[in-house]
């Protein structure tokens, strides 16, 4: 069974989770932002046993602490999408640009593409490409246990940036319609800021999707 714990690290409120399996406590951490301290507190209150690094997409709040914490625990970093390259290069300028601590560039151990999937212990999750907010930015879903951790696609009441390098707001749209959608209503997302919600309470609430 696939369970989570969600951590709002850094000053932007990043929610970063820890996913893992509960039958062999292999965990991976989604999105490490930062305050890597907390993070692996957490992990060891938990007992569990960090395996991997899931990205959703690049950015500084989201990926900071990516490098730091893949060397420490020597860790690979799994995703974003490629097309997220350049933002990964350019951590260092953004972690100088925010004052946050220095973020290190990297390169992913694996690249995620549309219809892939990723394991962590028994627990396998798909991964949609869903493009918008960065050109890169991937989503992992979980069918079994009816979750979805979206990043910076969708919000509770809200949509992702687009005025950012290489974002685009009909590109994010078509995202969210075209592969959020088809979860399901019923599907509990996890996003990258603020609290949970449901793809059903979006498509009828959301000012900027509801009603697609």
């Amino acid at each position: 069974m696939l369970r989570y714990q969600t951590i709002p690290v850094t000053a932007f409120q990043q929610n970063c989770s820890l996913i893992w399996c509960d039958e062999t406590m292999q965990a991976a951490v989604i999105d490490p932002g930062g305050d890597l301290e907390l993070i692996m507190a957490e992990a060891k209150r938990r007992a569990l046993r960090l395996t991997q690094i899931w990205l959703t997409h690049a950015h500084i709040d989201h990926a900071g602490a990516a490098a730091e914490l893949a060397t420490r625990l020597a860790l690979p970093i799994v995703g974003p999408h490629q097309a997220d390259q350049f933002w990964i290069d350019g951590l260092p300028a953004q972690s100088k640009m925010f004052g946050l601590p220095q973020a290190l560039a990297f390169k992913p151990t694996r690249w995620l593409s549309d219809g892939d999937t990723v394991s962590v212990g028994q627990c396998t999750l798909q991964v949609r490409h869903c493009p918008g907010h960065t050109p890169g930015h991937v989503v992992f879903y979980s069918a079994e246990a009816c979750r979805a951790f979206v990043g910076d696609v969708l919000f509770a009441g809200s949509i992702g940036r687009t005025d950012l390098p290489q974002g685009d707001h009909d590109t994010l749209i078509a995202s969210i319609v075209g592969r959020l959608w088809p979860m399901g209503d019923n599907t509990v997302f996890i996003p990258g800021h603020g609290p949970e919600s449901t793809f059903g309470r979006e498509r009828v609430s959301n000012p900027y999707v509801g009603g697609t």
